[in-house]
């Protein structure tokens, strides 16, 4: 047996024989895509094992996460800072080899993955970021930035409509340095994919603008090396590379569904062994192997050797470049508080305007942001003025059209922010949203600062009807962890939302409104607290009026009239109640004592999110199901959205108190 076959066996039983002491794993795919991981790694990839995060490195996805052990068993292999004792500890509490890769957590693991069809949208936002950098710092004779992304899918990862999204727009880009290995095995959970995955996946890549490549037999580690060597020389559209595999393979469960997600077990463990001629001890690594992988580990720290040579030429040649290229990898936050005095809102307008405003001004700042939206750029707001549009002709554009792609264009979004180097913010319809949640829960997952620019925000839309008037959307993004998410009211508070969503490693969603709103002279930094009183009474109030977005409109003229009336009334912008909620208590207790406990929450979406604020004895003025198709002030006036309904609302709620 040569000693790259052994290298491929080791990764075979090393993965059977982790899940089968996790008790659970997916070692099926480990087994049938071992050649292609070890072929990426041994001979076709450019990497540093001891410094992971060289810039210049080729990508490597595992989009099918549920193989994450093929990927361990690699890095394990070649040098990287993952022991043996991490490969036993697979799947347990605090081990740097959890269930599915987890980004920030194991080294060499580029993204967190396992949501079929995810990986391959993030596989598009890294050839997208490196097109991008390419176009900005690369000169003659100078490559600053130039290298792959290698995506590992498997069957399910294609069967999602994701993955058509994202790589129907790789083609459209022709992002020529991604290639996408196929382990084609033909099998899934529930069995053979040929009754539900019958088609020519050949002719539909083709369709797309790919180039396909085929290896008829993937334990052919030559026809794999070959095919993907071919598929890196044809820069001008991106490949795929389909190889016919087995799952299990080596197993007496091989081409079985049996073991796609459970251990094989003892038994058939024994069985892989023998049909490997496999002697070693569990968990072995053998001697041969273990030096082969290592000397072909540092023969490629050449690479980032060669690459700090020139880099080091290039600073000499083109200083200003260099500096702002090492500004861009840094991922710095600028100080962005000047822009409180800088920018003026003046006149009653929408917040998405603002925000189109805004987000101008910080492009200036951040010359290495880009934007991008579904088709809805000029709705949303969201293009980068004289940025020019990315494309396949023109990749210095800071645009990028996404096309009608929602659900592709978080994931790919997440993508361009791992790469490093660049800031990302796309835009789409709130009502949307739901399209776009699994990319924004990975944003969260990942802790990926990408900014979500959601306009059209409620019942506000009017006409369009109830299809396009977002309901339940804000409950939803607020469920998800490490995600926040504001809905401001004026200028200020939208500029506030930029500056934290630009401030923090963490993804932030900014809900904005299509109608115009008026601006408050008592809004602005406070804002970036999630939670502050825009207006107050003298003395403790006897009613709290509390509310974000449009809504605050509402709440500011129900005080005018309850001021009238001797009511003291405070009103409270809650524009960001994560932000809000990490606030020392002594700050929220002077937004919100509990000692008042005459309140109202105003908010033209689900009631969900507000009882933790209305308490015992508060009222709303919320949605309890979807819009309806009329204008916006028809549709708000309909559903009880009016100063008088709010005052209503607030004389019961201090009714209420009272008999308590």
């Amino acid at each position: 047996m040569s000693v790259e076959s052994k290298c491929v066996d080791t990764i075979r039983v090393l993965s059977a024989e982790a899940v089968e002491k996790a008790k659970s794993g997916h070692p099926g795919m480990c087994m049938s895509a071992a050649p292609l991981g070890y072929e990426l790694f041994a001979d076709i990839m450019k990497f540093s094992y001891n410094n992971p995060k060289w810039d210049n490195r080729d990508r490597f996805i595992l989009s099918a996460g549920h193989g994450s052990m093929l990927l361990y068993s690699l890095l394990h292999m070649f040098g990287y800072k993952l022991s043996m004792d991490d490969i036993k500890d697979f799947r347990q509490l605090g081990s740097l080899t959890p269930g599915h890769p987890e980004y920030g957590k194991t080294e060499g693991v580029e993204t967190s993955t396992g949501p079929l069809g995810q990986g391959i949208a993030n596989g598009v936002g890294f050839a997208i970021a490196e097109e991008h950098l390419a176009a900005t710092f690369n000169r003659p004779g100078y490559p600053v930035v130039d290298h792959y992304t290698y995506v590992l899918c498997g069957d399910g990862c294609l069967e999602e409509g994701l993955s058509y999204e994202a790589c129907s727009l790789a083609g459209t880009l022709k992002l020529g340095k991604l290639i996408l290995v196929y382990d084609n095995n033909n099998i899934t959970i529930e069995g053979d994919i040929h009754t539900t995955f019958d088609e020519n996946v050949a002719e539909r890549f083709l369709a797309q603008g790919w180039q396909v490549l085929r290896v008829a037999n993937g334990n052919n580690l030559d026809a794999v090396k070959e095919a993907i060597e071919r598929a890196k020389e044809d820069t001008t559209r991106p490949s795929i590379v389909i190889c016919k595999t087995i799952i299990g393979y080596g197993s007496p469960l091989a081409n079985n569904a049996d073991c796609h997600g459970a251990p094989i077990g003892e038994k058939n463990i024994e069985g892989l062994k023998k049909n490997l001629h496999w002697t070693e001890a569990p968990f072995t690594v053998p001697g041969d192997v273990k030096e082969h992988c290592m000397s072909l580990s540092e023969s490629k720290l050449v690479y980032e050797r060669n690459w700090n040579d020139m880099f080091a030429a290039y600073e000499k040649a083109y200083p200003e470049l260099a500096f702002l290229y090492e500004q861009y990898m840094s991922g710095r936050h600028a100080d962005l508080t000047e822009l409180y005095g800088e920018m003026e809102f003046t006149k009653e307008e929408a917040t998405r305007v603002a925000g189109g405003n805004i987000i101008n001004r910080l492009a200036a700042i951040y010359p290495n942001l880009m934007s991008g939206s579904a088709d809805l750029a000029p709705s949303t707001k969201t293009e980068i003025k004289g940025g020019g549009y990315f494309t396949a002709s023109n990749r210095a554009g800071r645009n990028i059209q996404f096309g009608i792609r929602e659900h592709a264009m978080s994931a790919i979004c997440n993508g361009i922010q791992l790469h490093g180097g660049l800031r990302v913010l796309c835009s789409t319809f709130f009502s949307f949203a739901d399209y776009m949640k699994a990319g924004v829960r990975m944003s969260g997952l990942m802790s990926l600062p990408v900014v979500y620019v959601m306009t059209h925000d409620s019942i506000g839309v009017g006409e369009d009807g109830p299809t396009h008037q977002p309901m339940e959307q804000l409950i939803m993004l607020r469920s998800i962890p490490n995600v926040k998410v504001f809905r401001p009211c004026d200028g200020k508070e939208t500029l506030a939302a930029f500056i934290s969503a630009l401030s923090e490693n963490a993804p932030t969603v900014i809900v904005e409104s299509r109608q115009n709103l008026p601006q408050y002279a008592t809004s602005g930094p406070q804002a970036g607290k999630g939670g502050y009183v825009l207006q107050d009474c003298e003395g403790t109030p006897d009613v709290m009026l509390i509310g974000s977005g449009s809504e605050i409109e509402l709440c500011t003229e129900a005080k005018k009239v309850l001021d009238s009336r001797g009511v003291k009334t405070r009103v409270v912008s809650l524009c960001c109640m994560e932000v809000f909620e990490r606030q020392p208590e002594e700050y929220r207790q002077s937004v919100l004592p509990d000692s008042v406990k005459a309140r109202v929450c105003v908010e033209a979406s689900s009631y969900y999110a507000w009882q933790p604020y209305c308490k015992d004895y508060g009222e709303m003025v919320c949605m309890h199901g979807f819009g309806v198709s009329a204008p916006a002030k028809v549709a708000f006036d309909y559903f009880g959205f009016n100063t008088q309904n709010v005052v209503d609302k607030a004389l019961k709620s201090i009714e209420n108190a009272k008999k308590a």
